[in-house]
């Protein structure tokens, strides 16, 4: 079932990335009824795909295309770019200390700030 490959084009792609990506086992897929707009062959065949990756419990869901084959490949995408998307880890951030200059600029503006905050109050009374 998800072994074989289809032909060229995005159908033949996702037959390969399916090779390399998660395994049948892997991937519960399931098919229900959508709805919207394409009439008949839409509202009542089961033509909206569903896909589960059971080892991370990452789901999707296609339903746009009016076709089964279609939704199953557009679903495929998208679980292969999610699982992508978790695998990958952001980079650390290297901390960095403030220059000179940038150390002299914050200590000027708070002067600054300080002495526009004493120049509102009312005058003392000695």
């Amino acid at each position: 079932m998800f072994g074989r490959r289809v032909g060229s084009g995005p159908s033949g792609f996702l037959a390969f990335a399916r090779e390399l990506g998660p395994t049948a086992t892997e991937v519960e897929e399931t098919f229900f009824c959508a709805s919207g707009p394409g009439g008949q062959h839409r509202n009542r065949a089961e033509t909206a795909v569903r896909l589960k990756h059971l080892p991370t419990g990452i789901t999707v869901t296609a339903t746009e295309r009016r076709s089964q084959a279609r939704n199953r490949d557009e679903a495929w995408k998208r679980l292969l770019e999610k699982l992508d998307a978790a695998r990958r880890k952001p980079k650390k951030r290297i901390p960095t200390r403030p220059t000179r200059a940038s150390r002299k600029k914050r200590v000027d503006e708070k002067k600054k700030r300080g002495q526009t905050k004493k120049s509102r109050r009312p005058p003392a009374e000695d």
